[in-house]
């Protein structure tokens, strides 16, 4: 592939690349000298063909362009296209006039069949035709396009500043480097340029027009005085040879300049190019292997057409199927040989191992779920287990100002079908099992269920529960009971789950996030703690002592106050954490209150809170309890009988000691009784309602 070394330079073939603009200047001195030289016949033939190819490759070249700016040398392809058929009217008009009196083929055998073709031996059908196709270009394309690009000219100019602004915003906030921003203000520029120059070259075309009803004229009328005075023709021959010649030749004029005038209306609807002509030229219009196709397509069928001349249109149709075939085979070799050098540069890199670092990376949560229970999650209906586990984060950042990290769930072909396991960090928090098209039913008295199911325990909290079908929800209803779906139930156990393991799901990066994510205004408060009075390892641990006991976090800014506060006359974790929750008194009041606004307390009597005292060991901020096992396992017991009897007349209170020993008596209800809240005096809100429900004897 060495070999085939790319022939297309900038999109056009090598054989213009180096020559591009002496073939242009010799193209431009060739229109030159027909202004001045006669043509024979078969060269004006030929001419015209040619004209009538490049008005079709234009017109099919702007119907594959993308954007102006692909064309945007069309004003200047607008110029080279109406100085064609300006001279080649001019060679036509005079071969006309010289040597009209021989017969309707005195200007060529092309003029001739367009005469022949649309008049149809009657020449004021084709004076009819001839003057349609002035006024659709002249009145309707050209003056439409003319606008078009007035307008659009305006506009783009107007719109200049706005866009430049953009661009410079764009480049200060590092979206764009300094060469695309260059890149941007050229292609802006140059959208400005074409517009403007679509708006003065719509006049060539009108000009063009206009120039053809002149010539046709001044050759209708020159033609008859010449055939009459000088060539002896009477005037009916005189004026049927000579309007044939001149509607033919304005016909093979005016049909490319209107298929130019259409591929200008449409370009303009659609903006400068960067370089010299011959590059504009060469490389756009020779680019496309498609317009070049169907343009040979086109002339070979013109070829066939009755009394129009073969070799003109297959010469033209030949050229344009060579181009195409060019540009395609060399295409081929560049992207073949772009394919191999690809190949070559990746089989020069050694494959990446994936990282280690991925192998230790562990899910935060995670759901395992048994492949029985994938419907809860593959199910379009609402309230499927994704939608609550969405659901159940936003919930949580509500009720404790924690935002939970993302969840994972996942099948897991080792579990039963229809079981499922929750991890924390890997580790399995609790697991359960449900049955995917049925509803668990449960009675808020703790009878006997009256319904045809499957005894079982609710997996959250262990409560005697029934599975029953779909169909008995409504009598599960009317009796009372209450019905929970399968999502539901394993959103529930998550949440407990969650609650009962915010601690170690608060990281210090959750920690960061949540100080870098107060507003504004409570930044200062931020820099004068961390880390000069605590650090932000220090305050995620009195975080996660919060949030252990299931208080919210929310209020943060309250709670770094207190952490100010505190860290004035000490070090210690849990003196911090104790003052931060006297100074959230109201909130843990409230949490825990009853319907009637009442919080309801139960107190430890004086012997367990002098029991508790004397039990501290150690100085300091290093004390320890050391309870006798004896009577640890008498408050236990104490504890234990107390709450049962409430719960069964419904109360749900907390257990209230004094602040100097509540760490130490929370540290053990939590092992027996992690639901217990234990609060300190200092917790209660000078505000608050409280009823003493029992005391702990």
């Amino acid at each position: 592939m060495a070999d085939a070394a790319p022939a297309l330079a900038n999109g056009r073939p090598s054989s213009f690349r180096m020559k591009g603009d002496i073939v242009l200047a010799l193209g431009i001195v060739a229109i030159i000298l027909v202004l001045i030289l006669p043509l024979p016949k078969w060269l004006l033939d030929i001419s015209l063909a040619l004209s009538l190819s490049f008005s079709v490759l234009i017109l099919m070249t702007v119907l594959f362009v993308e954007k102006p700016l692909d064309l945007s040398a069309f004003p200047s392809i607008l110029l080279i296209s109406t100085m064609i058929r300006l001279s080649l009217e001019l060679a036509s008009t005079r071969l006309i006039l010289a040597n009209g009196y021989e017969g309707s083929d005195a200007a060529g055998r092309v003029i001739e069949a367009f005469g022949s073709f649309v008049m149809q031996d009657n020449y004021v059908i084709g004076v009819i035709v001839f003057s349609i196709l002035i006024i659709v270009n002249f009145v309707v394309i050209t003056k439409g396009a003319g606008r078009i690009a007035e307008v659009a000219a305006r506009f783009s100019l107007d719109a200049m500043p706005g866009k430049q602004m953009a661009i410079d915003a764009d480049l200060s906030a590092g979206i764009i480097n300094e060469t695309e921003a260059k890149e941007r203000r050229s292609e802006l520029a140059q959208e400005s340029a074409f517009f403007g120059a679509m708006d003065g070259a719509s006049k060539f075309v009108r000009g063009d027009a206009i120039a053809g009803l002149l010539i046709v004229f001044v050759n209708i009328i020159g033609g008859m005085i010449i055939g009459v005075a000088q060539k002896g023709m009477d005037f009916s021959k005189a004026a049927d040879t000579y309007t044939h010649l001149t509607i033919g030749d304005g016909l093979v004029t005016q049909i490319p300049a209107l298929i130019v005038s259409i591929g200008a209306g449409m370009l303009v609807s659609k903006a400068g190019v960067q370089g010299t002509a011959d590059k504009a030229l060469f490389s756009q219009l020779s680019n496309r292997p498609q317009a070049l196709t169907l343009s040979a397509v086109l002339m070979a069928t013109l070829a066939v057409l009755p009394g129009i001349p073969a070799f003109p249109f297959l010469l033209m149709a030949g050229t344009a199927s060579l181009f195409a075939y060019n540009v395609r085979e060399t295409r081929k070799r560049e992207q073949g040989a772009k394919a191999e050098a690809e190949k070559a540069a990746q089989a020069k890199i050694p494959v990446a191992e994936e990282p280690i670092s991925k192998a230790l990376a562990i899910d935060t949560l995670r759901i395992e779920l048994g492949y029985g229970l994938l419907p809860l999650v593959n199910s379009h209906e609402k309230g499927k287990l994704t939608d609550q586990i969405k659901g159940l984060r936003r919930q949580l950042a509500e009720d404790m100002g924690f935002i939970l990290p993302s969840v994972r769930i996942q099948d897991n072909l080792q579990l039963p079908a229809t079981t499922y396991i929750v991890r924390i960090k890997e580790i399995e928090a609790g697991r359960g099992e449900v049955r995917p098209n049925m509803l668990l039913c449960m009675n808020p008295s703790g009878g006997k269920i009256e319904l045809p199911g499957e005894n079982t325990r609710e997996p959250t909290f262990g409560l005697p529960a029934m599975w029953i079908n779909p169909e008995y929800r409504e009598e599960a209803h009317f009796k009372g009971y209450t019905v929970v779906d399968p999502a539901t139930i394993v959103t529930t156990h998550v949440t407990e789950i969650i609650k009962d393991n915010m601690a170690d799901l608060l990281s210090y990066a959750e920690t960061q996030k949540l100080l870098d994510e107060l507003p504004k205004s409570h930044q200062k408060l931020v820099a004068d703690i961390i880390p000069s009075k605590i650090t932000v390892t220090g305050l995620q641990r009195v975080l996660q002592n919060l949030v252990s006991e299931r208080i919210s976090i929310r209020d943060l800014p309250t709670i770094l106050e207190g952490v100010a506060e505190a860290t004035g006359f000490t070090n210690n974790i849990t003196l911090i954490t104790e003052h931060v929750r006297s100074r959230l008194a109201r909130q843990i009041c409230d949490q825990h209150a009853n319907r009637e606004g009442v919080l309801p307390i139960v107190t430890l009597a004086p012997k367990w809170e002098q029991a508790f005292a004397e039990s501290l060991i150690g100085q300091g901020e290093d004390k320890q309890l050391a309870m006798p096992p004896t009577q640890l396992q008498e408050f236990i017991q104490s504890i234990r009988k107390t709450y049962e009897d409430l719960a069964m007349k419904g109360e749900t209170p907390v257990l209230l000691t004094s602040p100097p020993v509540r760490p130490y008596v929370r540290s053990i209800i939590e092992r027996f009784r992690p639901q217990t809240t234990v609060i300190s005096q200092n917790e209660i809100h000078p505000r608050a309602k409280i009823r003493t429900v029992a005391q702990i004897d």
